[in-house]
């Protein structure tokens, strides 16, 4: 099954998460890949969810972006950006041949795509090729339709109202 979480709305991660979290409970392995997110911290990073008492279930995150591209004071070079997006889908399709994850959680590769780190038919053609019974859950704003067009389920988070059009800052446990 593939998932997309999309929208200009916060809360593609915090879903994510939350499915990663009914997963691990239920025994299964999680993968979270992300595409952007850089060195700092946010919360997902210190998350260590709990095997259940039969040692069935654990969570990985692996960071794999350089951060935000081309904006908030990002000075490395797009080709950096494009470097490190290739390496996070190539160690995706590594791990979906091994088999190993019940749910890959692809954090922030819609955006990925869209700024064109990762190209579109790659990440669809590999898509294509999930086996029924695992789960890749895609998520960031901007999904490509190509995306959409492959998924099982579609989620957009639009936002309504938020604290930036106010003026004030990310706030830790909210927004990272």
């Amino acid at each position: 099954m593939i998932i997309v979480f999309t929208g200009n709305g916060k809360g593609k991660t915090t879903a994510s998460l939350g499915q990663a979290a009914r997963a691990v409970g239920r025994g299964k392995n999680v993968l979270m890949i992300q595409f952007i997110k850089g060195p700092w911290k946010s919360g997902e990073d210190f998350v260590e969810m709990k095997k259940r008492d039969d040692g069935k279930g654990k969570f990985e995150l692996r960071k794999m972006g350089l951060g935000f591209v081309g904006i908030l004071g990002d000075q490395l070079p797009r080709e950096k950006h494009i470097e490190a997006a290739e390496a996070a889908f190539a160690a995706f399709k590594e791990e979906l041949a091994r088999d190993a994850w019940h749910l890959i959680i692809l954090d922030e590769v819609n955006v990925a795509a869209s700024l064109g780190l990762v190209k579109i038919p790659a990440v669809v053609e590999t898509l294509k090729a999930v086996p029924e019974e695992r789960l890749v859950l895609l998520t960031g704003r901007g999904a490509p339709q190509e995306f959409i067009d492959v998924a099982d389920l579609a989620t957009e988070m639009r936002e309504i109202k938020h604290p930036f059009q106010d003026g004030r800052l990310a706030k830790i446990m909210v927004e990272f």
